[in-house]
């Protein structure tokens, strides 16, 4: 449980920044991912095997539909369309020892040209339509799946603001990646020595994945929370944050090591005591 507490560390109300400035500083950051992926183009995975790596080393499914109000509905139907467009781009990429995954590489800008429509988006705490809306459940479910697995994380992003409850979470508050194309990536590097592969499948109900490798995998990795506090401020609104760490054991259930993961805050967009 989180404790509850006032702040008595300034923290400034939200800043709300003009259509203008947002649109120039996108352009920007879009321009410099561009030139990024030029330049290092061949540290990036871009191959595809349809012949699976024996070994599972990690697997995740989260549902398709959550309980969200009947106002999200639609848009959550809407983005099944977007995964069946996004998931032929990422399923069964294969990740070298010395390459870096890049989700919006693979998948590549989600336009209408391309039959992406109007899912989810999270923009400055608010629910709104946009095009390729919910693919950040898909980044979601291939970051946790890494954190149970000897990949290295380089780039991942959080949400600055907490717009849902935690109905039917299942998972540590912060355990998420989100994605905006392009500049807003989630990336992953494989250090290890071994070949990973990402496998991607969607049914009527679930969105499902594993890392699977060429090796038999010899540790066991487990994500806690720690830190687990919401604060109150002086502006009228909450912030919530906490720390997630990872627990490393061998198959006999040794400890191996206990390594920090990340440090998350947001401001929250309900009420800290709703049920």
């Amino acid at each position: 449980m989180p404790s509850f507490s006032h702040s008595s560390q300034f923290v400034s109300r939200p800043k709300m920044r003009s259509a203008f400035r947002m649109a120039i500083g996108k352009s920007l950051f879009t321009l410099k991912r561009y030139l990024h992926w030029a330049k290092n183009w061949k540290n990036y995975a871009r191959e595809h095997s349809s012949y699976l790596l024996p070994h599972i080393v990690s697997t995740h499914k989260t549902p398709l539909i959550r309980n969200l109000g009947k106002d999200s509905m639609p848009l959550q139907r809407n983005k099944i369309t977007n995964f069946s467009l996004a998931l032929p781009h990422l399923n069964k990429i294969v990740l070298h020892p010395g390459e870096t995954f890049s989700f919006w590489l693979l998948v590549g800008k989600p336009t209408k040209k391309k039959g992406y429509i109007e899912g989810m988006v999270l923009h400055n705490g608010e629910c709104r339509p946009g095009i390729g809306g919910g693919l950040c459940q898909i980044s979601n479910l291939i970051y946790w799946m890494t954190l149970h697995a000897p990949l290295t994380v380089t780039e991942r992003w959080r949400h600055n603001y907490d717009v849902f409850p935690d109905s039917e979470r299942s998972q540590p508050f912060g355990s998420g990646a989100t994605v905006v194309y392009n500049y807003v990536d989630l990336q992953i590097r494989n250090n290890t020595q071994d070949k990973y592969q990402l496998v991607l499948e969607m049914d009527e109900t679930f969105l499902s994945g594993q890392w699977r490798s060429s090796s038999e995998q010899h540790f066991l990795y487990e994500i806690y929370e720690c830190e687990h506090q919401i604060l109150s401020h002086w502006w009228g609104g909450y912030t919530r944050k906490n720390t997630l760490r990872r627990k490393i054991t061998d198959p006999d259930g040794n400890p191996v090591g206990d390594e920090f993961v990340c440090a998350n805050e947001a401001i929250m967009m309900y009420e800290p005591l709703l049920t």
